[in-house]
């Protein structure tokens, strides 16, 4: 199936983590909060595509069997998946933070889909996601 992207929105306990985009002129969404992801390489698979890069962002190391639940959209540069993972909060402290981007944090998902710098396509797969029921309990 051809795709362009993949995108994690990664739960570790409650909160999701999220990374501050670069804030430079060329690139979409300057200095927004996005999530770990990015365009494909090869003909790597969805899975593979949304793990790579977030082992690359942010040094997690995730398994296929850790995504929970997956959608798809279009996006003005191609079909763009969107998955969730759920991890324990201490994995938190076995992030490392890759060099893209200006730093990371842990953000309620409600929270991330009221802040004016969520990207607002993956604001909406978070919301559809928390619609279904998916939100972690505090």
């Amino acid at each position: 199936m051809a795709f362009s992207g993949a995108k994690l929105a990664l739960f570790l306990g409650a909160d999701l983590l999220v990374i501050r985009r670069d804030n430079r002129p060329d690139i979409p969404f300057p200095d927004h909060w996005d999530l770990p992801g990015g365009g494909r390489e090869g003909g790597e698979s969805p899975q593979s595509c949304a793990l790579r890069e977030t082992y690359e962002e942010v040094g997690l190391c995730l398994r296929p069997r850790h995504l929970l639940w997956a959608a798809t959209s279009w996006q003005p540069h191609g079909r763009v998946w969107f998955f969730v993972a759920r991890r324990p909060a201490a994995l938190a402290r076995a992030v490392r933070f890759g060099n893209e981007g200006q730093g990371w944090r842990l953000m309620a998902p409600a929270a991330y889909c009221r802040d004016r710098r969520a990207i607002p396509h993956m604001a909406a797969q978070l919301r559809r996601f928390g619609n279904a029921g998916g939100f972690p309990r505090r």
